[in-house]
């Protein structure tokens, strides 16, 4: 029995509190089987960590202080030493190799079940060397865990964050032209899911019993093609969309001219259709009977028809 087996029941430790973070511990929070929960902040007196840590008093939930980007491994190791789940919220902004890190402090603490910050696309669909760089270091990450037998994981398989989608610089949805650009080709598909979806999730895969461990879960908000996109936004705002196909030799030789541009290498990747989209049918959400928000109610909740003309 580890060190975290011992020392107690139902302690989880939520690394990081944004979008995705404070969708999680807002969600473990309000069950009723609510476990003990604690969040890892990064040390400030901001005037938005000082909201932010009277935002999770009022929730219920401890906080725990510490930088992710320059404490060692050893030192995040102490503090998820204490903890019987980690649950890792903290993203590819953090920089490169501090999935590696985090990763390694949570081995290095033997924490009883650790769930990575997977929660995209299924790496191992994609495998190495696709346009998107970051995503070797998450196969690093899921070798680390297959590698090792003291620590229990699971990784949540969730697609893209469903707002994304529709994120200017993404380029897919440009509402200030009506335009979509299908991303490969108009039956390209992929999965997305709301963050708030995504927290509601986690906290039921981490509370389901018999416990869920060592596996990839697939969750789904929605699986939609890039040409569903486009009948979703035209329904929506009420006007006609004009439809580019972005083809994948379109989208890699955009990135090969601009070979360090970040989304260029997601808008690729997604392009090429692998381990980015599920059916919603397989999905552990799917099985449970829990509803999720479909592109088309998020469209309808954030989108405002075209003013008219």
């Amino acid at each position: 029995m580890t060190a975290s087996q011992s020392s107690g029941h139902g302690q989880v430790l939520v690394v990081g509190a944004g979008e995705l973070g404070g969708s999680v511990v807002a969600a473990l929070t309000r069950r009723d089987d609510a476990p003990e929960v604690t969040v890892l902040l990064r040390p400030s007196d901001s005037p938005r960590h000082v909201r932010l840590r009277d935002e999770l008093a009022s929730l219920g939930a401890k906080v725990e202080q510490a930088d992710v980007a320059t404490a060692a491994v050893s030192d995040l190791a102490a503090i998820f030493g204490r903890y019987d789940t980690v649950v890792s919220c903290i993203g590819f902004a953090a920089g490169p190799g501090t999935q590696r890190k985090i990763t390694e402090a949570a081995l290095a603490a033997r924490v009883s079940r650790y769930f990575p910050w997977q929660f995209g696309v299924d790496y191992d669909l994609i495998g190495r060397g696709s346009p998107q760089d970051l995503f070797d270091e998450q196969l690093d990450v899921r070798d680390m865990l297959r590698a090792q037998r003291d620590t229990e994981w699971v990784i949540v398989c969730t697609g893209m964050f469903t707002s994304f989608l529709f994120e200017p610089g993404f380029g897919v949805v440009d509402l200030a032209t009506n335009t979509v650009n299908a991303l490969g080709s108009w039956d390209t598909e992929v999965t997305v899911t709301t963050p708030e979806d995504i927290g509601v999730l986690t906290a039921e895969i981490i509370q389901t019993r018999p416990h869920i461990a060592n596996q990839v879960v697939y969750v789904a908000g929605d699986t939609i093609s890039y040409g569903e996109l486009a009948d979703i936004v035209e329904k929506v705002r009420g006007v006609p969309v004009t439809r580019n196909e972005w083809t994948v030799g379109h989208l890699l030789e955009e990135l090969a001219r601009h070979p360090d541009d970040g989304l260029a290498k997601y808008r690729a990747a997604f392009a090429q259709g692998n381990g980015v989209a599920w059916p919603k049918s397989g999905t552990f959400n799917n099985a449970r009977g829990i509803a999720t928000t479909t592109a088309e109610e998020w469209a309808r909740a954030n989108l405002h028809a075209a003013p008219a003309r």
